[in-house]
């Protein structure tokens, strides 16, 4: 059933100026986000290039690999929920800052750990820190355009997560090579607090839903809000579709520079490079696939086969992964894992899809529970695939696996989703 729509105190189509914030400074503000995303990428990912040093050092065997690398997804995932709860009701300019700050001296003091147990640890600190990026870039997103424009500055604020491992892949070898892996997460962490600097002097002071009338005598009580979001079709749709999607890019987010390393024979300077053509792929992909949807919707297609045919379109070139696997040369094997990366023009128009389903004062939390089901897969990824390469001693059957989830991902919008509300204020069907 939906709820009554709260009174507005600006137009839907200019929600910004509810906020006191110009369209100039909108744009700003998701370049902020843009490039909060690749910090936060530039963080996590650190690890999976640095891992051979740090398995050599530690005497870490691929089970033992996996574990650490699912050890950020643990807090991550479990914080979506409460950051979801929090974007919606607080002010997001201090909750972003906040959490930035926090996941920044996390991933400073991972150079200063002595062992397995105080990298875990500071990796769980990571996750609890980065759990604020997509729900509340997502919101703020949807405080800022109106529905049929956010394709654009969704795929534009997410790219930013892609940008960071392309970066990534080429600095970050470089200083793991003349610093060591120590002082590269110190460095890569500590300095990345200058961002709080632009965030603090742009944002509004008062950044959050209650600016365009999503007050809290609107808000349903905990239990009916739970109950409400287990039974919704259109989120479990989403979720099931995300889960998908999360299974195939945290693979290659933790995998592929260790497979190039250990699997094809590159050096971790080449196996940089190598890993950071793909990332590039999918991460030009995600504004380009959220434009094509923007620009379709506006020339009078239906937004729900508009966006629901890009993402499905996106999903199936993860098949690509299969002979990726089976060729011989590392060249060719790049070549397809980049073809596969097309994967990346669905991002921008899953979070649209998300946004056009929830409830206007619910973004936040229902992204937090789309990113907390996606990062199930983030935990069960490096575990399954330390397992499987334990077992098989080949990268093939993991390959396989990642290929065949994004490939049947479709399925959950086209059979469970419903049509999108594109005022954004129903709860779907």
């Amino acid at each position: 059933m939906s709820s009554p729509p709260a009174p507005s105190t600006v137009s839907e189509e200019s929600p910004h100026v509810a906020l006191g914030v110009t369209n100039e400074c909108r744009w700003t503000i998701v370049g902020l986000l843009f490039t909060a995303s690749l910090i936060n990428y530039f963080d996590r990912a650190t690890i999976a290039f640095a891992l051979p040093l740090i398995s050599k050092e530690l005497h870490l065997g691929p089970e033992t690999k996996g574990v650490l690398l699912s050890a950020f997804f643990w807090s991550y995932a479990l914080m979506q929920i409460p950051m979801g709860i929090f974007a919606d009701r607080v002010n997001l300019r201090w909750l972003y800052a906040g959490a930035f700050t926090l996941w920044s001296i996390s991933q400073g003091l991972i150079g200063l750990a002595g062992g397995l147990g105080a990298l875990i640890a500071f990796r769980v600190l990571l996750g609890i820190g980065e759990a604020i990026y997509l729900p509340g870039g997502s919101k703020i997103v949807s405080l800022l355009f109106r529905p049929s424009e956010r394709g654009l500055p969704c795929g534009l604020f997410d790219f930013g997560t892609r940008t960071g491992l392309v970066i990534e892949g080429v600095l970050v070898p470089r200083m793991l090579t003349q610093y060591g892996w120590r002082t590269t997460f110190a460095i890569v962490g500590f300095t990345a607090l200058l961002w709080l600097i632009p965030w603090l002097t742009i944002t509004p002071k008062r950044l959050r839903g209650n600016a365009i009338g999503m007050g809290a005598a609107n808000r349903r009580g905990f239990w009916r809000t739970a109950v409400a979001l287990v039974t919704n079709r259109n989120l479990l749709g989403i979720c099931l579709g995300f889960f998908c999607f999360d299974y195939y890019w945290y693979f290659l987010v933790n995998w592929l520079p260790d497979y190039l390393v250990t699997s094809r024979g590159l050096t971790i300077l080449k196996a940089g490079i190598y890993a950071a053509l793909p990332y590039l792929v999918f991460g030009v992909s995600e504004p380009i696939g959220g434009w094509i949807a923007d620009r379709l919707v506006s020339a009078g297609w239906n937004e729900t086969r508009a966006r629901k045919g890009i993402v499905t379109v996106a999903f199936l070139t993860g098949l690509l992964l299969i002979p990726a696997a089976r060729v011989n040369s590392p060249g060719a094997a790049v070549a397809l894992i980049i073809g596969g990366c097309l994967v990346g023009l669905a991002t921008g128009n899953l979070l649209v899809i998300l946004q056009s389903c929830a409830p206007r004062d619910e973004v936040g939390l229902w992204t937090g529970v789309y990113n907390f089901v996606g990062n199930i897969a983030g935990i069960l990824s490096p575990l399954i695939t330390g397992f499987l390469i334990a077992q098989t001693g080949s990268y093939t059957p993991p390959f396989v696996l990642a290929a065949a989830l994004i490939a049947i991902g479709p399925l959950a919008f086209w059979f469970i989703v419903g049509e999108l509300k594109t005022d954004n204020r129903g709860r779907g069907t």
